[in-house]
């Protein structure tokens, strides 16, 4: 699809882009998610993955920021939850293509293909070819609040690399009780608080920035958890509070344990103290059509919305002490093949009652995800991504029917 169809196209189905800026900071008030006016801002995100061993948001070999930050914006979205690694946060200030070698070596792969994968970047990108990798973070953000898209920068690993399994070392704190080193190697917990820290004062030099992710995915192996989840409470502490003190303008989004699939301690124990930052917190989680935390109501939406709530959504309960806006901040499926407008019966099936769901609360919603490739993955470079909303060249969309079927979700139907 050419982009000037892709307009037309979602002209017609969505509501239209806003057209005049967000009033910032944000704030929340019990369930809600507020602007510096008092008014509800319903977050309406896509994510943009930057957390690989490149280091940088992907796509940039496919198409310019510039073009790839118009599509987002076309599409109604009005922010992007742009995740990175530790590893960045660190070492922010590596040449774009010095990172592209580093990459190959990280990602096991040859350094003659990435550095391929540079000199497409330098030609859709002639502006970044002599960056660091910050500074493309900064045109990033840059290009999209300019379009009035708002950036949540999301902490998804520590080592830069796909996310996520049991064994990849990123899963939980080195420092928390019952390390395994399957699961802990690469989560160095000072360095995680010295780079949730860095990337918060940065942030404040960058319009647009409107919250951080503590930590995508956290997720107990063996006996990690065991102690009461004491460490999540402990660990989500000391990060919250070092990124508001960084930056208080930001929202601290905060996701339970399991993946972030799982926030019940937080009504059957205790909630976290967010005295530090009050009125800045907001609780995040995942539901995939594989994730096993629900993996039992599969199949029966009634019961599945009931488990939903159960482990999640609870937390819009208004007049709790843990009341706080809920952010599913990544779920997707498949784009193409199946018989359903693209989409496979599972994926369908799944699809549907998570919309209802989410719909029924209104909620807020980032899906999985803008990118249709990957500078490498997995050790494939140049891999394709099923489930990206755009096309392997980033040029349109994979599946034109995706406006349609997230188009309820776009809608703002309660508010305080």
């Amino acid at each position: 699809m050419r982009f000037s169809s892709l307009l037309a196209v979602l002209g017609a189905v969505l509501p239209a882009a806003v057209s005049s800026q967000w009033k910032l900071p944000l704030s929340t008030s019990s369930r809600w998610i507020l602007d510096a006016d008092g008014q509800r801002v319903k977050l309406r995100c896509v994510n943009w993955a930057g957390h690989q061993e490149a280091n940088l948001p992907e796509g940039l070999n496919k198409q310019s920021v510039d073009y790839i930050a118009d599509l987002i914006a076309a599409q109604g979205f009005n922010c992007v939850r742009l995740t990175y690694s530790i590893d960045h946060a660190l070492s922010p200030n590596v040449s774009v293509s010095d990172s592209f070698v580093a990459a190959a070596g990280a990602a096991n792969v040859s350094v003659a293909d990435m550095s391929g994968m540079y000199a497409q970047v330098a030609e859709k990108n002639p502006a970044l070819s002599g960056a660091t990798t910050r500074e493309v973070f900064e045109a990033v953000i840059a290009a999209l609040w300019e379009r009035n898209v708002m950036t949540i920068l999301d902490n998804h690993v520590s080592k830069a690399s796909w996310c996520c399994n049991l064994d990849d070392g990123n899963g939980w704190w080195d420092e928390g009780f019952g390390y395994t080193d399957l699961n802990s190697r690469y989560f160095k917990t000072q360095e995680w608080l010295q780079g949730l820290e860095a990337i918060a004062t940065w942030s404040t030099s960058q319009p647009g920035v409107v919250g951080m992710g503590m930590r995508n995915e956290v997720r107990e192996l063996l006996l990690q958890g065991t102690n009461g989840r004491a460490d999540w409470y402990n660990f989500m502490q000391q990060g919250a509070e070092k990124v508001h003190a960084a930056n208080p303008d930001l929202l601290v989004v905060m996701g339970g344990t399991q993946s972030a699939t799982d926030l019940t301690h937080i009504r059957a124990n205790k909630n976290i103290d967010w005295t530090a930052w009050q009125g800045k917190h907001v609780w995040e989680w995942h539901a995939y059509s594989f994730t096993v935390t629900f993996a039992l109501a599969k199949g029966n939406c009634d019961l599945l919305k009931q488990t939903y709530g159960l482990f999640d959504g609870f937390l819009l309960e208004q007049g709790e002490d843990y009341t706080a806006p809920l952010l599913l901040s990544e779920f997707g499926f498949g784009m193409t093949g199946g018989p359903n407008s693209g989409l496979s019966d599972d994926d369908n099936s799944y699809f549907q009652c998570l919309r209802e769901y989410v719909t029924g609360n209104d909620g807020e919603w980032a899906l999985w995800a803008i990118q249709g490739s990957y500078y490498v993955r997995e050790g494939t470079v140049g891999a394709d991504e099923g489930w990206g909303l755009l096309d392997t060249d980033w040029a349109g969309l994979r599946n034109p029917n995706i406006t349609g079927l997230l188009a309820p979700m776009f809608n703002v139907t309660q508010g305080p």
